[in-house]
């Protein structure tokens, strides 16, 4: 065993606890979400569509995201496709697309409820743990997207 670089050792990085803890996380909602159908970007799709309170530009859906089109065009066709989301051309800029839940897709909201619920559960965490780190993990995003310029 090395010890010339112990700051390269696996145990000592940030990234190895937060890779394998979303791919836990990841699986966990993969598992919840299954009984309706969705994989867990479609049901991150449709969090950001219920709380809108108007028609959503896909640019503004994958920024909300953080994913780009060539991620999120597939899966709002998929979700379209089942029925959950309707898309269309905003009248007022051809350019942009407007995506909206459906009536299907806001009954699917009901179905989905307990989720978060169900996650927590087998979290291992307090109320109080997740919500300090959800803030934490925000502080996180925030300092790497201003140090990304």
């Amino acid at each position: 065993m090395s010890t010339g670089h112990p700051q390269l050792a696996l145990d000592e990085q940030l990234c190895f606890p937060l890779y394998a803890a979303t791919r836990a996380v990841t699986q966990r909602y993969a598992e919840l979400l299954g009984d309706v159908g969705l994989t867990y970007p479609q049901y991150l799709a449709l969090l950001a569509l219920w709380e809108a309170d108007a028609p959503v530009t896909v640019g503004g859906l994958g920024r909300r995201l953080r994913l780009d089109s060539g991620t999120l065009t597939p899966l709002l066709k998929r979700l379209e496709s089942q029925g959950h989301v309707s898309r269309r051309r905003d009248p007022e800029d051809e350019r942009r697309v407007l995506v909206e839940p459906t009536e299907q897709g806001w009954a699917l909201r009901e179905r989905v409820a307990d989720v978060p619920g169900r996650l927590l559960d087998g979290m291992g965490l307090s109320v109080e743990d997740l919500l300090r780190l959800r803030r934490d993990l925000g502080t996180l995003l925030d300092g790497l997207d201003a140090s990304a310029g």
